[in-house]
């Protein structure tokens, strides 16, 4: 055979897989512990832009506030679901690809546990001096005597013809299996909850009542099999929200507690009862949790048009500018107004200060010296007729600038309204009026049937791992006669020899007392 036919028979060949092939290799890739490792990363690594990045069901004031201040910024996040993570479709795809895997891995896996429980020890070896750990000792103990001592070490135990086999430590992969299968309960108990559960946001002003209808909500993310008559049916009113803050010392103005006074019907008709709803302190009705995430100021104006009469009255709530002062941003709407319907834009400063160059700021978060500046009064069409949904922060949608035509211009030194002043538009336009202050809250409510479950599944790969971490699996051989008795022992588990010495000398030397002694 010449060197050219060699080589041509040496080189590899190229194999077809075929479909079959190529189906195979991916289910037995993606089954591999190897990438459910790397999928349960990919998992935690995707969960970050969900604390980053404020989400629209848990924050939606942050979100509107974002796209004021970064338009082009919070498109693109939206575009990326950034904003939505754990609802998003690439979260969802790893999420059920690292299912599909742990599947994969967890049958298998079990399959061969059973199998390996089942499995008696293996015999003692003829030469026990070969193994890691062995030792000799003068002494006239039998097999059955040194199997008993053994079994009350709670090996599991065989004997054979002058030797004593004895294995221990199956619990380490029943902690390994135990901590795959809890990873699949949690996916499960999560996948569970997104079917039949829901979360809700809403903004409720003092005085307001919230009803659990999903017409009262302001966003609201249903389960795939939630209806709306899956909602339990409870209600409350908020009567007062207070907010204390550090009043001295470096500190000045942090936040220390805040608290919602509710007055709750757990059913129609049901007594109504007092609750302080507080941060991280949940309402709880029937298993669904109202949470308070958020607060802010609610001015309260009175809008009266250029014929006299009122076109809008009530509170408004405004959009948090900064939360260390609170300043907040507030536009007010009167679309009934005559000739033509006004809006305003204006700046809340819960405790107004001067400044040396004429500007006002608000020193403190509470609501001490309440004041609000008229940055901009506006007449004509705000587009409030057209059936297209408006934000509440703004007064018009930019296509719309156009067609309104600016009555008052206002900036930062411009001089605030006390609570009862009012400004008067020109040419009898109307009159804007501030009368009072009022809190809202936003609220959370979620009802989620998997998190008892994900929490005991949790739980379980808590103690799974700790088994895992913990137990060595490990073999001790016996052979006796002549007087003699050889011990023998070794572990199965990689990087626990330097433990195991010290059992195993305790081993020895219970085999090696007299029958008086172990008693």
């Amino acid at each position: 055979m010449s060197v050219d036919e060699l080589e041509k028979e040496q080189a590899p060949k190229h194999v077809n897989l075929g479909l079959v092939g190529w189906l195979r290799w991916g289910w037995r890739t993606l089954t591999s512990m190897k990438t459910a490792l790397i999928l349960l990363f990919l998992l935690a690594l995707a969960a970050v832009p969900g604390s980053l990045v404020p989400q629209r069901g848990v924050d939606p004031d942050k979100v509107a506030r974002l796209y004021q201040q970064s338009p082009t910024l919070a498109e693109w996040y939206d575009r990326f679901q950034l904003f939505e993570v754990f609802t998003s479709v690439w979260f969802a795809a790893i999420y059920l690809l690292l299912f599909t895997s742990l599947i994969g891995c967890v049958v298998p896996r079990a399959a061969t546990y059973a199998r390996e429980l089942r499995r008696r020890p293996p015999d003692a070896p003829r030469r026990l001096s070969r193994l890691p750990h062995s030792t000799s000792f003068e002494a006239d103990l039998d097999v059955e005597e040194a199997a008993r001592r053994l079994r009350g070490l709670r090996f599991r135990v065989v004997t054979g013809d002058g030797w004593v086999s004895a294995e221990k430590g199956y619990l380490r992969e029943t902690g390994n299996l135990l901590f795959h299968v809890a990873l699949l309960g949690i996916l499960l108990a999560v996948g569970f909850g997104s079917l039949f559960g829901y979360r809700g946001n809403v903004l409720v002003v003092e005085g307001d009542g919230f009803a659990n209808t999903v017409a009262a909500y302001d966003r609201f993310i249903p389960g795939s099999q939630v209806s709306a008559e899956s909602l339990q049916p409870f209600s409350f009113q908020l009567t007062d929200f207070k907010a204390s803050y550090q009043v001295t010392g470096d500190k000045k103005g942090q936040a220390l507690d805040y608290t919602a006074h509710l007055k709750v019907n757990d059913t129609p008709g049901s007594p109504t009862r007092d609750y302080a709803l507080k941060v991280n302190d949940p309402l709880e009705i029937d298993g669904t949790q109202t949470y308070l995430i958020g607060n802010g100021y609610a001015p309260v104006f009175k809008v009266t048009d250029g014929k006299g009469q009122v076109a809008f009255e009530g509170p408004v709530p405004c959009l948090i500018e900064s939360k260390a002062t609170m300043i907040s941003e507030c536009a007010v709407k009167a679309p009934d107004a005559q000739p033509s319907q006004l809006g305003f834009l204006l700046r809340f400063l819960p405790t107004s200060v001067p400044l040396t160059n004429g500007a006002y700021t608000s020193a403190f978060p509470g609501d001490l010296q309440p004041e609000v500046q008229l940055f901009g009064g506006y007449a004509g069409d705000l587009g409030m007729r057209s059936g297209t949904p408006q934000s509440v922060y703004e007064i018009v949608p930019p296509e719309l600038k156009n067609k309104i035509v600016p009555v008052v211009r206002g900036t930062e030194a411009s001089k605030p309204l006390a609570v009862g002043q009012s400004v008067e538009l020109p040419n009898g336009a109307g009159k804007l009026e501030y009368t009072g202050v009022k809190h809202w809250i936003t609220i959370q409510t979620a009802y989620d049937p998997g998190r008892v479950p994900a929490l005991i599944a949790a739980g379980a790969a808590i103690l799974g791992i700790a088994l895992s971490l913990q137990i060595r699996r490990r073999r001790v051989f016996v052979r006796t006669g002549k007087g003699v008795v050889e011990v023998g022992g070794l572990t199965r588990t990689e990087g626990s020899a330097a433990g195991f010495a010290e059992e195993f000398a305790d081993i020895v030397k219970l085999l090696s007392a007299g029958e008086k002694d172990v008693r």
